[in-house]
């Protein structure tokens, strides 16, 4: 049991390239050592998780907020203290939704009922180059990502110019004393220099150190309890925003149409239209639509013809009074983490 886990977090605002970049790592990963993903989505309904590439996963996927917010703490600290106690990966990678602020991270990870199984080792941001700066002046949590993060990955460079590129850099630069860049497309990226090199034959295994017993159901309760309490604690979201499910009846021409009139307030909307014969994935990043054909599983078609929207709260009713015009667009329910409240008005 006392094999460290190296721990990996990946941020970046939504929409940057998180999940690209996650596949680019599964694809390289030794078969020899064992990988564990722990996916946090910012909405109701895990979308991302469904677009991991790869088999035999060990996935633990948390939705309905932050795992670094109070909404769903309790829920992330269970699942590290799984992932130590059974699980016990050589490598974790954490895929925090595109509204977190990962400032508390490294004191969870040295919780003490961890028995010192993980070691932070990299903090990457992924960046979208063309849409960096509008979001860095609208969203506090891009600055609180920036400011923890190690390395930072300007993604989509392709769709961006010299100039915005540049002013990445800078404003980047305002928060961070010494950061260091790569510049992709796709987040085609040189995973083995910060994944693999340590990792080969014939290096040391490091060990964790004075482990104990883990803490009984009762005991994990009474700790998460405690933490929470915490005022020194960063355990609300940055952003005010909510996730809205919106069911589509009709075929893909008509979602066309619809997704023409989405209010230019949304910042995130991903989901699956279509038949199980011919799936689509459905992705906006402010403002930028895009619907691909995509392969879904079976046991995921469940998922079908559903949205999840993120934006802040006076988008919604904009988003709702389409209805109107659209009677196949069909309101499911809204999740508002910093209330900790869902309303479900839907089957």
């Amino acid at each position: 049991m006392d094999n460290i886990t190296k721990v990996y977090l990946i941020t970046g605002f939504l929409g940057s390239g998180k999940t690209t970049f996650l596949n680019r790592i599964i694809k390289t990963f030794p078969k020899d050592r064992k990988l564990m993903i722990l996916m946090n989505e910012f909405g109701e309904i895990g979308i991302d998780g469904n677009l991991i590439e790869g088999e035999d996963l060990d996935i633990l996927e948390i939705s309905k907020g932050s795992i670094f917010c109070v909404c769903v703490k309790t829920d992330f600290i269970k699942g590290l203290n799984q992932i130590a106690k059974d699980i016990q990966p050589d490598i974790l990678l954490i895929e925090s939704t595109g509204v977190a602020n990962p400032t508390d991270l490294k004191r969870d990870l040295t919780l003490p009922f961890f028995q010192n199984r993980f070691q932070l080792t990299e903090q990457f941001c992924i960046i979208d180059a063309a849409n960096f700066e509008e979001e860095y002046e609208v969203f506090s949590s891009v600055e609180k990502q920036i400011a923890s993060s190690t390395l930072f990955i300007i993604n989509k460079v392709d769709l961006a110019s010299k100039e915005q590129i540049q002013k990445v850099k800078d404003l980047v630069a305002r928060h961070h004393p010494n950061p260091k860049f790569f510049e992709t497309q796709f987040a085609d990226f040189p995973f083995e220099r910060f994944f693999f090199e340590a990792e080969g034959p014939g290096q040391p295994e490091t060990r964790a150190k004075g482990a104990k017993a883990f803490l009984s159901d009762q005991e994990l309760e009474s700790a998460i309890e405690q933490l929470l309490d915490d005022p020194q604690g960063e355990i609300t979201p940055p952003d005010r925003l909510l996730s809205a499910i919106y069911k589509w009846e009709g075929d893909v021409e008509g979602f066309k149409t619809l997704m023409s009139r989405f209010p230019k307030g949304i910042i995130r909307a991903k989901g699956f239209l279509g038949e199980a014969s011919q799936a689509y994935l459905f992705s906006l990043v402010l403002g930028q639509r895009n619907l691909d054909v995509i392969s879904l599983p079976a046991d995921r078609l469940f998922l079908l013809n559903r949205v999840v929207f993120i934006a802040p709260p006076e988008i919604m009713p904009q988003l709702e009074a389409l209805q109107k015009d659209f009677s196949l667009f069909q309101y499911q329910s809204t999740f508002d983490p910093m209330g900790n409240k869902e309303k479900d008005d839907g089957p």
